[in-house]
């Protein structure tokens, strides 16, 4: 995922239908309907025309956002019209994307990133291209920042996932030039791969006052240290652990989720989310990577949800009544949280080698594929870079 978009539901809908007939369920009578805005509090008629009953009716994107935040999943800008966005990602991903479009939004940025002086003087090659692709960044961020009211997530080269000096040391360069661009601190987050090393340096920047947001937490123990570390965000991929446990075994975590009847995304995403409420600790859980509507439904009252834009629109379309079959209810919470068990082993202070060895081959394996992939993306950027370097009039 390259940009996500964050969008409250008050700002999603069209204008709205009025004097329309539906049909309500498990009925063979027809109600005339007239919404005064877009799915709010409606007056239905039924057969007595003295008898005028208030209904909300709401669509089921609107009851999900009541209980958590929805975060579109989205690298397509033409998407901010239906999904107005209030959060943003800037990634190696994103970047290639708007070079890969013509005309497309941002590309200014990063023709002004190529083109700064300071990265020209370098004398080697490879400084210079990561020179561009950190200008290239935070330009395009500075920009995401002038369009959206929360944080602007900035990933950081994960080629980096086992250097805590040189992750901080990234974090450092990449917060001087957001701060030359007079963006401020509070309104960033820095996106670091979710190693030991990964969450040592999350530990050490939040100690600073640099909101961390530590991504591929595959397993507990991942999610537990980067709670204690004081990691502000940690994103959880819950469709990708479950293809894992579709095709592999031998994950004690996943086996025991099974066992239980549970999903073991959805397990996973649930724990965390009470491991942190019951520790009292400040970390926002993100799941990312649901599948399909009811991935949703299990998760309501999470922090955060991203959610593919085919999910959403669905979502959107779909008007709900309070007597429906399904109920929406929120499925996690603090006052929840502080009834959930943990045993003395996951109550521990997490260590480098104690979360070496709670690590299961599923998030070793997810771990791995995820630092390949995104490592791969910010070598395509240099070399993209590379080969369109001199711009013209440079």
């Amino acid at each position: 995922m390259s940009l996500t978009l964050s969008s409250p539901s008050s700002s999603l809908f069209s204008s709205p239908k009025r004097n329309k007939w539906i049909p309500r369920l498990g009925s063979t009578q027809f109600v005339s309907i007239n919404c005064q805005r877009s799915f709010p509090i409606c007056y239905v008629a039924g057969g007595n025309a003295s008898s005028v009953d208030t209904v909300e009716l709401r669509t089921e994107l609107d009851a999900v956002s009541s209980f958590s935040e929805i975060v579109p999943d989205t690298v397509i800008f033409d998407d901010f019209d239906r999904f107005p966005p209030t959060a943003a990602t800037v990634s190696s991903s994103l970047l290639l994307g708007i070079c890969g479009l013509p005309d497309a939004k941002f590309m200014s940025s990063i023709e002004t990133a190529l083109a700064d002086g300071e990265c020209i003087e370098l004398e080697k090659a490879r400084e210079r291209l990561s020179c561009f692709s950190n200008k290239a960044l935070v330009n395009v961020g500075a920009e995401l920042a002038k369009l959206v009211p929360g944080r602007v997530s900035t990933e950081i080269d994960a080629r980096l996932a086992y250097d805590t000096r040189g992750i901080i040391h990234k974090v450092h360069e990449l917060l001087k030039l957001y701060d030359q661009l007079e963006v401020s601190t509070q309104r960033l987050l820095f996106k670091i791969p979710s190693t030991w090393q990964g969450i040592e340096a999350s530990r050490l920047l939040e100690a600073e006052g640099i909101q961390t947001h530590l991504t591929f937490v595959y397993s507990f123990a991942q999610a537990a240290a980067a709670a204690q570390a004081g990691a502000s965000v940690i994103q959880i991929f819950v469709g990708r652990i479950r293809d894992w446990a579709r095709n592999h075994s031998g994950d004690p975590e996943i086996e025991a989720a099974l066992k239980r009847g549970e999903d073991p995304g959805i397990a996973l995403v649930k724990k965390a989310y009470n491991y942190i409420h019951k520790s009292g600790l400040k970390t926002k859980v993100m799941a990312a990577a649901v599948r399909n509507k009811q991935d949703l439904f299990s998760l309501l009252g999470i922090d955060y949800i991203i959610a593919p834009l085919k999910i959403l629109q669905s979502m959107k379309e779909s008007i709900t009544y309070p007597d429906e079959k399904y109920s929406f209810v929120s499925r996690l919470s603090p006052a929840s949280a502080k009834m959930y068990q943990f045993t003395d082993e996951e109550l521990v202070k997490w260590d480098q080698l104690s979360l070496a060895a709670a690590m299961g081959p599923a998030a070793e394996e997810l771990l791995a594929a995820g630092l390949e992939g995104y490592s791969a993306q910010s070598q395509r950027l240099e070399e993209f870079f590379g080969k369109i370097w001199p711009p013209p009039n440079v």
